[in-house]
């Protein structure tokens, strides 16, 4: 089977190349397609950080999110079709050692979504509206969450062909979503009013953390070893490199957020000190993991460069790759900076933040180019099944 991302249509054969119409459209979309949405909606929250520093920021936030919310609703519906209108080709998607993995950036895709609820949501419905309409967002996200850090490895386990020499951070995806979700119950518990209910949550939030983190940093080591042994991926999975910084960024944030929730939701239900032993381990936590998170972000600086100086990187939707993990870590740097009172950290922050937007403009401008051209709407799923 094919372990592109996207199959870059000037080497397909005659038989795989993409038709205009809407209907092959269908025919050929993949979930891959949710990473623009984790990618703007990460954009969204990150410019937002700097909404009380540079007036207008918050405007702009609002409208990248008003946008992701859009897109979702769209790539939603395309994908849904595709189940309806050609489910025995839809179906192979779960056999396939690398689109399976996408299925990861639905909920990741969609936290984005609910955390922006929170952040834009206030003055447009309402405070109440946005806190109900994102806490119901955050049980479907959770859902979904736990089914894919779950069934996608069991599927890795018994029906795809995987080798350590085909292996790329894409296995991240699917084992990563619930600690994005954990990091969203760190954004929501502060709204919920009853002290049951936040604990609750809380608690919740730790255990995804648990449930995505230490299996996402095993796979990190796996990943370290396949690299060593058979060296860097194919240029078609360039940009699967910057993903290891994902659950790093978002393991570190998810930390930080529940830590400073704990103090006030624990002390409310008679447990001062375990809230202010949490909230030390967020802050520990959070700088140990920013440290780590250090070293595979120069790594994909490093192997980036390499493939430009070298054979080149054909775009492909991969390349949104690069925008969710640096997005996550630029976040959890600004977070880890407003906890410490570090001002560098605050610096790093906006450099990271800043260095987000130019790649996203730049993924954004390609993927529409691709999307004109049609170039983008290439199954490998149906191309492996045709090739075979």
């Amino acid at each position: 089977m094919s372990s592109s991302l996207s199959t870059p249509a000037a080497i397909l054969p005659s038989w795989a190349m993409p038709e205009t119409g809407l209907r092959e459209i269908i025919r050929q979309f993949t979930p891959n397609w949710f990473t623009v949405t984790m990618g703007t909606g990460i954009l969204a929250l990150a410019v937002n950080q700097f909404a009380g520093a540079i007036p207008g920021l918050h405007a702009v936030g609002t409208g990248l999110w008003l946008l992701n919310i859009l897109l979702f609703v769209l790539i939603s519906g395309l994908y849904t079709a595709r189940w309806v209108l050609f489910f025995d080709g839809a179906r192979r998607v779960a056999g396939h050692p690398v689109m399976a993995m996408f299925f990861g950036a639905i909920p990741m895709g969609l936290a984005t979504i609910l955390n922006g609820f929170l952040a834009f949501g206030f003055p447009l419905i309402g405070a109440r509206a946005a806190v109900g309409i994102a806490t119901t967002l955050w049980w479907i996200d959770m859902a979904m969450a736990l089914a894919c850090g779950l069934i996608i490895p069991f599927l890795m386990f018994t029906r795809q062909d995987h080798g350590i020499e085909r292996m790329t951070a894409v296995w991240l995806l699917p084992i990563v979503a619930a600690e994005v979700t954990a990091a969203s119950a760190g954004q929501l518990v502060p709204h919920v009013a009853d002290p049951q209910a936040a604990l609750r949550m809380l608690f919740l939030g730790y255990a995804l953390w648990a449930y995505s983190v230490p299996l996402a940093l095993s796979v990190l080591v796996i990943l370290f070893l396949r690299l060593a042994l058979h060296k860097l991926p194919h240029r078609d999975m360039a940009a699967s490199g910057c993903l290891a910084l994902g659950p790093i960024g978002t393991g570190a944030l998810g930390l930080l957020l529940l830590g400073a929730d704990a103090p006030h939701v624990c002390a409310a239900v008679g447990m001062p000190e375990i809230g202010l032993m949490a909230e030390g381990i967020g802050v520990i936590g959070g700088i140990m993991l920013w440290g780590y998170g250090l070293w595979w972000l120069a790594l994909a600086v490093l192997t980036t460069l390499r493939y430009l100086r070298g054979e080149g990187m054909p775009f492909n939707l991969g390349w949104w790759g690069f925008t969710f993990p640096l997005g996550v870590y630029a976040v959890g740097t600004l977070a880890l900076a407003h906890q410490t009172g570090l001002g560098f950290l605050r610096e790093i922050g906006a450099g990271l933040v800043m260095l987000l937007a130019v790649l996203w403009v730049i993924v954004v401008w390609r993927t529409v180019l691709g999307v004109w051209r049609r170039t983008l709407f290439v199954s490998p799923c149906i191309a492996s099944a045709a090739a075979g």
